[in-house]
């Protein structure tokens, strides 16, 4: 009986990083977002995007901006050019 508590007490130690991670990402990139806007640009202006390290790509008008979960995201900023 103890040893299924410990195990049980070990899986939600270990699993709750991990389901815990979108909700911490979330508010790091509204942290973010609120900054880019305070250096005046406009909110239609750009866009973050959260994904996971595997997927970056650092080519183009993209840049990481933060991560997030362990270093396990990236925050990726990408500015629209003014078609004006």
């Amino acid at each position: 009986m103890k040893r299924s508590i410990w195990l049980g007490m070990l899986l939600c130690t270990i699993t709750a990083p991990v389901l815990a991670a979108p909700g911490s990402c979330e508010s790091v990139k509204a942290s973010i977002q609120q900054k880019i806007i305070a250096n005046g640009v406009p909110e239609s202006g750009f866009s973050l995007t959260i994904v996971p390290n595997d997927e970056v790509d650092q080519t183009g008008a993209n840049s990481v901006v933060g991560h997030c979960a362990n270093d396990t995201y990236k925050i990726v900023y990408t500015r629209f050019r003014d078609n004006g």
